[in-house]
């Protein structure tokens, strides 16, 4: 399935009363074992939501790019780091390293990614609905329904998980 900008905001915005209550639910009495619900719903999810379909994040989100991401990016491009930082890099206003321009500079127009294998932290770890202590990003994984499908067909597997308890 294809997903475009505006099918995935307005399914966000359809959805976002329901998100929000479970939100709600999740933030005032997190269950016990909310980090492997959570684990549980993104696998599947992530079974059949194809990510090269979609690239929103790509497009849309500018991700934080670690000192460790400048290292390994510039070794991969065969640039000192200096060089690297001075062509795709900018300081935002937290004085994090981000992306000069987005959509990003690696996306390909087939929506892969040019440097998948030494791809910044931020984006090997998105759309964060797999982590540990998820209980602590209940409110950035709420916005994320705006950018990724998938997160909010995680949210919706988890109403229907929390209806049936």
């Amino acid at each position: 399935m294809a997903y475009s900008a505006d099918s995935i905001e307005k399914k966000a915005r359809d959805d976002e009363k329901l998100n929000k209550e479970l939100i709600r639910i999740f933030k005032k009495k997190p269950p016990r074992n909310l980090d492997e619900i959570f684990q549980d719903a993104h696998e599947r999810v992530f079974e059949r939501v194809d990510c090269l379909s979609c690239a929103n994040c790509c497009r849309f989100l500018g991700p934080r790019i670690t000192d460790k991401d400048i290292e390994r990016l510039s070794k991969h491009f065969k640039v000192k780091a200096a060089v690297f930082v001075q062509t795709y890099l900018r300081l935002d206003e937290d004085n994090d390293y981000v992306f000069r321009e987005m959509p990003c500079p690696f996306l390909e127009s087939d929506n892969k990614c040019r440097v998948y294998e030494h791809r910044p932290k931020a984006c090997r770890e998105y759309p964060h609905t797999d982590r540990k202590k998820i209980h602590q990003i209940l409110d950035l994984t709420l916005k994320n329904t705006y950018v990724c499908p998938a997160v909010n067909e995680i949210l919706s597997e988890l109403r229907l998980w929390k209806a049936g308890q």
